[in-house]
């Protein structure tokens, strides 16, 4: 799809960098894509060969092994990167970029050199774990409780829905250390090996095959008062931080799955024939589709309108807030159109945009429901 429209986000170092983030898709990617998405895994051995390649962590500091981009390098991995058609692959990948920003933006630096450095080498895998049975999207209701024991703290509770929690050598864990509903939260990183501490069950899920996801339990697990990220009470604050930056690259996912899905469905319109000639010849195809490359390039506007705020340091929690929503909704229409371009192929599960539309259905639903990123666009224009 033609990207002149939005040259303007990007400079010579993002379009080398595009290159290089569509090399490893297509050459590390793709031709395992289904297999893994079948196997609901895909090798840990791929962080490495992302961290080597430069496309692990684009935007984290060079200081703990990141490379030193700024926000538009990591849409720009997260475009790309999907174009190998397993989100679950890259959804996987990605979980290091919502479990270390608490550490970032609150640790220490002993705490940063010690814990970020392994996972954006591609050593260890990092995990975030926030929901929590019966909670779903009301942070302020958890209930996983830290309590302080001389030099250590007492954890006790439960997560569920934990990309990545199946393998994580690393879990920044939101845990309650006082009553206060949002004051009384704070933040831990709990390690694999702890006394107590277990992969309750690995979950199946409609999409998102290849990437593990899982259900934690705590159970007296001892944590170090030293693997306490930032002080007591601290975690909220984080953790609404943390939301812009998951529900920015959510928006990406959604636009660059529609995208892949547009253009899976525009190669097949040109080669599939009926009543003599190439479907895309007909009015109601070709109108389909022009409707959809519009609907991708009006999400891609409005998400990278929101990366270009927040490359400036200014907050964009509301437009954020929009940007993933439309996206969701763009990528549900688009991929579900696709599935109806295809006709009964799309209906396969030889076939990508079947798979594309089962990974859409997330996007309203994680990092925040539909439902509650209207709340916050509510509140954000006074009502």
């Amino acid at each position: 799809m033609n990207t002149a429209l939005f040259d303007g986000y990007f400079d010579d170092t993002h379009t080398a960098f595009r290159d290089v983030c569509r090399r490893f898709a297509a050459e590390h990617i793709a031709p395992h894509a289904t297999e893994w998405e079948e196997a609901g895994e895909f090798p840990r051995e791929l962080y490495k060969a992302a961290a080597d390649a430069g496309v692990l962590a684009p935007s984290w500091p060079e200081a703990y092994g990141g490379g030193g981009g700024d926000v538009f390098h990591g849409v720009i991995a997260g475009e790309e990167l999907q174009r190998g058609g397993s989100t679950g692959t890259c959804v996987g990948l990605g979980s290091l970029s919502i479990a270390l920003p608490p550490i970032l933006h609150l640790g220490s630096e002993a705490q940063r050199q010690r814990f970020m450095p392994p996972v954006l080498a591609g050593d260890k895998i990092a995990a975030l774990a926030i929901t929590e049975p019966g909670t779903g999207s009301d942070v302020a209701g958890v209930r996983t409780r830290a309590v302080r024991d001389g030099e250590d703290y007492i954890l006790d509770g439960s997560k569920t829905f934990i990309t990545s929690g199946v393998r994580a050598d690393y879990v920044t864990v939101l845990a309650r250390t006082g009553d206060d509903p949002h004051q009384g939260l704070t933040f831990f990183v709990v390690e694999r090996g702890m006394k107590g501490f277990e992969v309750s069950r690995a979950l199946k899920k409609t999409g998102w095959w290849a990437s593990d996801t899982a259900e934690l339990a705590f159970d007296g697990v001892r944590v170090p008062a030293e693997n306490r990220i930032g002080p007591e009470g601290s975690g909220f604050i984080a953790l609404m931080k943390n939301f812009e930056g998951e529900r920015l690259m959510l928006a990406v996912n959604g636009h660059a799955l529609a995208e892949l899905a547009v253009d899976e469905a525009i190669a097949y319109a040109k080669q599939r024939e009926a009543f003599g000639r190439p479907i895309a010849r007909f009015q109601a195809i070709r109108h389909k589709l022009a409707d959809m490359v519009t609907q991708v390039n009006s999400a891609k506007a409005l998400t990278y309108a929101c990366a270009d705020r927040m490359r400036r340091g200014e907050p964009a929690m509301l437009e954020v807030a929009q940007a993933k929503n439309h996206a969701a909704a763009v990528a549900r229409d688009v991929c579900w159109e696709a599935v109806q371009v295809f006709g009964g192929m799309g209906y396969m599960r030889e076939t990508l945009v079947e798979r594309l539309a089962r990974d859409a259905r997330l996007l309203p639903i994680g990092g925040g429901t539909n439902e509650i990123m209207r709340e916050i666009i509510a509140r954000g224009i006074g009502l």
